[in-house]
C-alpha cells in the first residue's frame, strides 16, 4: 500500500502536481491546502492577504478527482473565504482532501477541527481554523485494517515554536486517531504540522504509539527549493511500531509544491 502526503500549495504548480500524481498513483493521498470553488468555472483565481498574493487553482479538488478516476475523494473544508477573479470576489472553500483507491473499502472515518471551528465568514486572522481527517480502510491483501489520518497545523505569525494552542491541537489530533483506530490496526499519521522537530506534538503522538520517520531517518527538511524562508521543517509522517515500512522518502524531485511530498510504502507480506 502506498500513502502520499503533501501540502498542495493551492495547486500553484498544477501541471507538475497532476503529472506526478498520475505517475506515483498512491493508494491513499492526503492533501493539505486544497481549493474548492464550486460556483466558479475558472481554472485560476488569486489569493490576496495584504502583500501576500498567490495564484490558486480555482478547483484543485475537482482537478485531482479527474486525474485519479479510480479513487474516491473527500473534501474537508476548514473555511470559506474569497479568492479573486480580477476585481471580482469569488467564494472559495479551503481545506483538506483525501483520495482513496476505490478497491480499498473505507470502514471508518473521522473529521474534525484541531484549532478553532469552521470559518463560515472568511479565512480570518492568523492563526486560522485548522482541521483533520482520518479514514480506516480494510487492506484485503494483508487482511487487516489501516488507519490513515492527516492534519494541517495552525500557522502562527510568531513562528513554529510550541504554544498552548499547538499542544491542544496535538491532543485533538491524537484523540481523533485513537477514536478511529482499533487494537491491531496499522496507523499512519501525517500532514503539514507547522511545528519544529523538537515539538511536544511528537510526545503527544508517541502517547498513542506513533513515531516520526522524517526526523527519525535523518532528513534535513521537508520544504522544496521554492520555499525561500528559513526553517526547513513543516511536514511529518508517523507510524505505529508494527507498521511494516518497506520504503519511506521525502521527495525532493520533482518539485510539485513549496513542500516536499512524503511517500510511504507499506510491505504487502
Amino acid at each position: 500500500m502506498r500513502i502520499l502526503c503533501l501540502n498542495a500549495w493551492g495547486g500553484k504548480l498544477h501541471d507538475a502536481l497532476i503529472a506526478y500524481l498520475k505517475v506515483v498513483s498512491p493508494d491513499i493521498l492526503c492533501l493539505q491546502e486544497v481549493t474548492h470553488s464550486p460556483e466558479s468555472g475558472k481554472d485560476w483565481l488569486t489569493y490576496r492577504d495584504g502583500t501576500h498574493v498567490l495564484d490558486q487553482r480555482a478547483n484543485l479538488f475537482r482537478d485531482i478527482a479527474a486525474a485519479l478516476p479510480g479513487h474516491v475523494g473527500q473534501f474537508c473544508p476548514a473555511a470559506q473565504g474569497v479568492l479573486w477573479d480580477g476585481d471580482r470576489p469569488v467564494a472559495s472553500q479551503w481545506g483538506l482532501a483525501t483520495f482513496t483507491r476505490a478497491t480499498l473499502p473505507i470502514i471508518g472515518q473521522a473529521q474534525g477541527f484541531v484549532h478553532k471551528s469552521y470559518g463560515a465568514d472568511g479565512f480570518g486572522d492568523h492563526p486560522r481554523s485548522r482541521n483533520a481527517h482520518g479514514i480506516r480502510v480494510w487492506d484485503h491483501a494483508r487482511d487487516r485494517a489501516v488507519v490513515v489520518a492527516h492534519m494541517h497545523g495552525l500557522r502562527d505569525l510568531d513562528g513554529k515554536g510550541d504554544s498552548p494552542a499547538r499542544l491542544a491541537q496535538a491532543g485533538r489530533f491524537a484523540a481523533m486517531i485513537a477514536g478511529l483506530s482499533e487494537a491491531g490496526d496499522d496507523v499512519v499519521a501525517c500532514g503539514d504540522f507547522n511545528v519544529l522537530p523538537d515539538s511536544a506534538t511528537f510526545d503527544v503522538l508517541a502517547g498513542i504509539g506513533l513515531h516520526d520517520l522524517v526526523i527519525g531517518r535523518g532528513y534535513a527538511g521537508t520544504r522544496s527549493s521554492l520555499y525561500a524562508k528559513p526553517g526547513r521543517f513543516a511536514d511529518y509522517l508517523l507510524v505505529g511500531g508494527a507498521v511494516p515500512v518497506s520504503r519511506f522518502d521525502v521527495v525532493a524531485n520533482p518539485e510539485v509544491s513549496d513542500h516536499c511530498a512524503l511517500m510511504l510504502d507499506i510491505a504487502t507480506g
